[in-house]
């Protein structure tokens, strides 16, 4: 809602701005879904190398899984 009111000013501000803007906002947006995507395979191979690495402790703590 915040950012559609701030469109709303920039619209009433600079129309041509505001309607860049709303015609850019899509192909950025696509332009940097990969980027997410590469985030979040990072993150979970970094989950994944942690959990590798707490496995012996967790197994000699002898606690139920």
């Amino acid at each position: 809602m915040a950012a559609f009111l701030l469109w709303l000013l920039l619209l009433m501000v600079s129309w041509p701005l505001a309607l860049l803007a709303l015609v850019l906002y899509p192909i950025v947006w696509l332009v940097l879904l990969p980027l997410r995507l590469v985030g979040i395979t990072v993150g979970a191979v970094f989950a994944f190398l942690g959990a590798l690495l707490m496995l012996p402790a967790r197994i000699l703590r002898g606690h139920p899984v």
